[in-house]
């Protein structure tokens, strides 16, 4: 069985690789060589843009896989490209679909937590552009599906923590531990609540969907850590696995980003 995975060199690429290899898969990754981890001798490199409809078909040339896994690119371009490629298809997007996500005030839409998958996505680009675009990358992988070219399943990814991580989301708490600060602005009282996900536990929640095909086919899943901090409770924890003591003051957010 062969395995394509579009990405597969940050937080959560060698977890899936090594994965997908105890599963009898001969692997190979597609990336633009920017950034090389280190893989077993056996794992197959391309480098190739995947940003792009026309790069992408010219990096792959005319091979086929049994397994793709969308990690990276634009998903939109990967859909259109696997068409004939692959009986199956993982595409990873994000929460960022949802209305409201970046912009509550200008949807006049308010969140529930958790966040189920059938709540409104953000369908007006007037609004927010990027978020726009990841919806339509999702419509793309599911045409594909209703079409009958591949098997199609869609995780939306939360911010996604731990080694090689791409946005060091704790680094900004880390380095004024480090500098001994023994206060730290927390916007609005620390109460906002994020699903995280540490890598390892993103990366079962791929290789759960490569070994149950069938029941995953043609679902989008939300997938993040099972406990969900608040933006005071991960200062907090943070601080004390460092052994740091402060005070956290609370500051309405707009006077916190100043």
């Amino acid at each position: 069985m062969r395995a394509l995975v579009i990405g597969g060199t940050g937080p959560t690429g060698p977890l899936v690789v090594q994965g997908l290899r105890e599963r009898g898969y001969r692997v190979t990754i597609l990336h633009r060589g920017t950034h090389e981890v280190e893989l077993p001798s056996d794992v197959e490199h391309i480098h190739g843009d995947a940003h792009f409809a026309e790069t992408l078909t010219e990096a792959l040339g005319s091979r086929t896989f049994d397994l793709v896994l969308a990690m990276y690119g634009r998903l939109r371009y990967v859909a259109e490209v696997m068409r004939g490629r692959t009986p199956r298809l993982i595409g990873l997007g994000g929460v960022a679909v949802y209305r409201g996500w970046f912009h509550p005030d200008q949807d006049g839409n308010s969140l529930p937590f958790p966040i189920p998958e059938d709540a409104p996505l953000q369908t007006n680009p007037q609004v927010d552009t990027f978020s726009y675009l990841m919806v339509q990358s999702e419509q793309a992988v599911m045409a594909g599906h209703r079409e009958g070219h591949y098997q199609a399943t869609v995780l939306r990814f939360p911010m996604v923590y731990g080694p090689r991580q791409l946005i060091p989301a704790e680094w900004s708490i880390l380095r004024r531990i480090l500098d001994g600060r023994k206060q730290v602005i927390v916007p609005e009282g620390g109460l906002v609540l994020e699903t995280r996900g540490y890598a390892e536990n993103m990366a079962h929640g791929i290789l759960l969907c490569v070994d149950h095909p069938q029941e995953s086919a043609g679902q989008v899943y939300n997938i993040g850590d099972e406990q969900v901090f608040s933006l005071a409770d991960w200062i907090a924890l943070i601080a004390r696995i460092m052994g740091h003591r402060w005070e956290m003051v609370a500051m309405p957010a707009l006077l916190a980003q100043a």
